[in-house]
């Protein structure tokens, strides 16, 4: 059965770090509809003042961060003595765990487009021991047909599997670029979550409804074991992520997300205490 949209949903501009401008298409206002997927910012720019101030050293616990660059550069370090650069079609996977410190900085390129997507840790992953995984262009396998072309950060397409895993969310992570005129289709578990995301073009993502919707826009997914993308003159090129969902009480605090508020609390007085790093 083809998956239905759920909800459409539209990024709306904000501001981070330093002071980068970025469209935040999803956050804690959308818990737990998006389950395993707790953040995704989106950046397009071609002015380097949107985001050269970057994201200088700042603290995570509890979750996942994935950054995935389609253009542009970012250098980053973290408290663990990684450091590194993404350039264009890598993607970054940090496994914050019971904590780390790390800074990103992106640097003047003609263009800036990517996003940095927050995956939640299970209960009992949350106090893993953090670590970085650099996933550079030549890593990222390509499914490709006639009429697209899927890169493939996690999850398998046909015989093809990204380089990445997480065992309990088990995400997919696809960049497919979809030819006007064509389809897509991806099967799925009828279990999990699911959500497209426009970075160009223009596509329809439910065939019953007929819209065309056009970037920067994004749709979650109702049930169902397909997904069937369309196109009609103009080609598309959409991020479609899936995971499965952890169903967990979730306790949000900035860039810290635990499971309850004591969890929080804690986590905040390691950090003014000077205990928050685990390990070193």
């Amino acid at each position: 059965m083809d998956r239905k949209v759920k909800r459409y949903f539209m990024g709306r501009p904000g501001r981070d770090g330093a002071g980068v401008n970025l469209i935040r298409t999803f956050g804690n206002s959308e818990i737990p509809d998006f389950d395993p997927f707790l953040m995704m910012d989106f950046f397009d720019s071609k002015d380097p003042e949107d985001y050269i101030k970057g994201f200088p050293w700042h603290p995570h616990r509890g979750i996942e961060t994935v950054t995935y660059l389609i253009h542009g550069e970012i250098e980053h370090g973290d408290s663990l003595g990684n450091k590194g650069v993404i350039r264009d079609g890598d993607c970054q996977w940090m496994t914050a765990g019971s904590g780390i410190l790390h800074q990103e900085m992106p640097k003047a390129q003609p263009q800036m487009l990517g996003v940095q997507v927050w995956l939640n840790l299970a209960k009992k992953d949350k106090m893993t021991d953090p670590k970085y995984r650099d996933i550079t262009s030549e890593m990222v396998p390509v499914y490709e047909e006639e009429s697209f072309k899927i890169h493939i950060v996690a999850g398998t397409y046909g015989d093809v599997t990204g380089p990445m895993e997480a065992i309990e969310t088990k995400p997919s992570f696809f960049d497919v670029e979809l030819k006007a005129n064509s389809e897509f289709l991806y099967e799925i578990d009828p279990d999990f979550n699911s959500y497209a995301f426009l970075v160009r073009g223009e596509a329809v993502f439910d065939n019953d409804k007929g819209g065309l919707i056009s970037y920067p826009n994004g749709v979650l997914f109702d049930n169902g074991d397909t997904i069937r993308v369309t196109t009609k003159d103009k080609p598309a090129r959409f991020l479609l992520l899936s995971g499965k969902k952890l169903n967990e009480p979730v306790a949000w605090g900035g860039p810290i997300v635990m499971n309850t508020k004591e969890e929080l609390q804690l986590a905040f007085q390691e950090l003014n205490q000077g205990t928050f790093i685990k390990k070193k």
